[in-house]
């Protein structure tokens, strides 16, 4: 593999080295393979795949469509499991957040956050008010009430970060949750996460397509080759405060990450 500036070592991490440096584990992806089986065809998705996340780290994921990115996240929120490998969270609790809100639209924004709530247990009298704390977090106080006709994209997807948040995880996986979102709105909601997640130390593993979202987020960006997925680079992005979108910095580092996909999935003729 070609090793350029922005490499970092190896995702791969031994058992100790986490907490001889002082830094959890919040997601371990050991070796992990997946297969999928359709009558007599085999594809295969994931070819050994390993990956560290520490705890409070912002991880994304690109690669050219196809390679395995959301069967990944899938396998760390346990909606699948692995044909071979491991996938270990140490127990703490995961939450998944969609491209599309998926909002139940006969509900409220209240409503819909409500349905985590009982999901996990939340007293009937202790859920509104619950609900009512998270709307304001992703700044959608007073609209409780609206259902999701009234609201506009932004607004959806806040409130399905708001039931994601919900789910009370320590870990948030999130699968091109802007995507389909117009770019100053992103770049709003990428304000947003950011506050978020500083606010309640959250571990997030994000899939995009959009390698300046990636640089814009990312504590640290891993690249998969074309299918069969693979890690094939991993770039680490020092944090020194929030990122623009329109930064020069942000700008650099997507340039490289560009070029770096074109090269893949030029070898793979996609």
């Amino acid at each position: 593999m070609r090793v350029s500036s922005e490499q970092v070592t190896p995702p791969v991490t031994s058992p100790g080295a986490s907490a001889l440096s002082g830094v959890s584990d919040a997601v371990r992806i050991i070796e992990v393979s997946k297969v999928y089986t359709t009558g007599r065809a085999q594809l295969l998705a994931l070819d050994e795949v390993s990956l560290t996340v520490h705890d409070g780290e912002f991880v994304c994921i690109i690669g050219a469509s196809g390679c395995g990115k959301s069967t990944l996240l899938n396998l760390v929120a346990g909606l699948d499991k692995p044909t071979s490998g491991q996938v270990e969270t140490g127990g703490r609790r995961v939450g998944l957040m969609f491209q599309e809100p998926a909002l139940f639209p006969w509900l409220t924004a209240e409503r819909n956050v409500e349905l985590a709530l009982q999901a996990r247990g939340v007293p009937r009298t202790a859920r509104r008010a619950a609900a009512a704390e998270l709307l304001e977090a992703v700044r959608l106080g007073g609209f409780g009430g609206k259902r999701p006709h009234e609201l506009s994209g932004g607004m959806r997807q806040r409130v399905a970060m708001a039931r994601a948040l919900a789910q009370d995880a320590d870990v948030l996986l999130m699968d091109e949750p802007f995507g389909a979102l117009d770019a100053m709105t992103r770049d709003l909601l990428h304000d947003e996460l950011e506050r978020i997640c500083e606010e309640r130390t959250l571990t997030v593993l994000f899939v995009t397509h959009n390698v300046r979202e990636a640089a814009r987020l990312g504590d640290r960006v891993i690249l998969l080759s074309s299918r069969p997925g693979r890690v094939i680079e991993e770039y680490k992005l020092p944090r020194t405060g929030r990122r623009r979108i329109d930064s020069p910095e942000v700008s650099e580092v997507a340039a490289r990450l560009t070029d770096r996909l074109r090269e893949e999935v030029g070898r793979h003729g996609h």
